[in-house]
């Protein structure tokens, strides 16, 4: 591969920044062939969602890196049935027979080259979820190809299916423990000056949380001009409070050409309106970093850094931060609704979660524990 080519590609990645992942871009044209870069921007220009395209791009690196190391050739268009049974077996395998079988799972060699390459970090076999998902992306690539692939084979079903009974794994969730209004205050005690770094955080779990508890992502994404002052709520006291709409676009769970649209009343539009008027934010990105020296950046955070301030505050207000994470946010967010008898319907147009049964395994939880049901003694 010559240095000129890989420069065009990261030339090329460079257009499209705001959607890829692009602190990686050294590393994803190094990966990447002029194909799969084209293919990149296509989806670009077919406006697919920001997070979808991460994904996409991400597991393409991920499958380019494996097949140089498994088969010394770049990815094949269509792949054919052979090279994706083979994925599945490198992927999902049993730790207790490589002990006694060396060459069960993915190879020494192969598992090596790509830990050099830095695409590898996991011990272990694969998530199911994670092959899973990237097969689905595999073939969401190759559709946007033009061609057709053997992923709805047989043979491939079966693998997938046997592997995973062979070597079941414990479903682990995305934060340990939920952030619930008792945890949320204890975090927003930890933001109680007027610093820059505590107006920031405070307005973060604050929207986060208040909005229906959105994905990290969404929180760093903000931009002032998706903000929209609706008339104020009036409290039950006759107080007036300051209201807010997020035009929010598309989602992970909305439709192609659908605006969601969610609303903040009271406390989380005061602590909006607190950091924008101390950071000097009058338009772009809402949420952005602070230096050591006080300066607050003209660029977004990085939705990673959501994930970090929460931890970081709840290491502050004296909980594990291993327990703990921006999803949290979310998971949180409909049980505390539950636990205020807000009815799940409401509770969801602000969560914006789609389907019943996912929102009510959040919900029913909390209304099982303290219902009738589980007091019958």
């Amino acid at each position: 591969m010559s240095v000129a080519s890989v420069d065009r590609r990261a030339e090329e990645l460079d257009t499209i920044a705001a959607v890829l992942p692009i602190e990686r871009r050294d590393e994803l044209a190094e990966l990447l062939t002029d194909q799969d870069v084209e293919t990149l921007r296509h989806l670009v220009n077919e406006g697919m969602g920001v997070n979808t395209l991460r994904a996409l791009t991400s597991d393409l690196a991920y499958l380019q890196a494996w097949s140089l190391a498994a088969t010394g050739q770049p990815l094949p268009w269509p792949a054919p049935e052979a090279l994706l049974l083979k994925f599945v077996v490198h992927h999902l395998w049993r730790p207790e027979q490589r002990q006694a079988d060396p060459v069960h799972g993915m190879p020494a060699a192969v598992e090596q080259n790509l830990r050099d390459g830095g695409v590898l970090k996991a011990t272990g076999p694969h998530a199911p979820s994670t092959v899973r998902r990237r097969l689905a992306n595999w073939s969401t690539l190759t559709k946007w190809r033009g061609v057709q692939g053997a992923f709805a084979s047989p043979a491939l079903k079966s693998a997938i299916r046997l592997a995973i009974r062979a070597a079941p794994r414990q479903r682990l969730r995305k934060s340990a423990k939920a952030v619930t209004g008792d945890v949320l205050a204890k975090l927003l005690a930890t933001c109680a000056t007027d610093s820059l770094r505590d107006l920031r955080d405070r307005a973060i779990l604050m929207i986060a949380f208040a909005s229906g508890g959105r994905r990290r992502s969404e929180v760093a994404g903000l931009r002032t001009e998706q903000f929209t002052v609706e008339p104020p709520v009036i409290a039950e006291d006759d107080t007036p409070l300051p209201s807010l709409s997020i035009h929010l676009g598309r989602t992970k769970n909305s439709g192609a050409s659908e605006d969601e649209v969610v609303y903040l009343t009271g406390r989380p539009v005061d602590a909006l309106n607190a950091w924008l008027a101390a950071a000097k934010i009058d338009g772009g990105s809402v949420f952005r970093a602070i230096d050591r020296w006080g300066n607050v950046s003209r660029r977004a955070l990085d939705p990673k850094a959501v994930n970090d301030i929460v931890k970081q505050r709840v290491a502050i207000a004296g909980m594990e931060p291993g327990e703990f994470s921006a999803h949290g946010l979310r998971s949180g967010y409909l049980p505390e609704a539950a636990n205020r008898g807000i009815p799940l319907h409401e509770a969801m147009e602000q969560s914006r979660h789609r389907s019943v049964q996912q929102a009510s395994s959040y919900y029913n939880n909390a209304t099982r524990r303290s219902g009738r049901a589980a007091r019958l003694l």
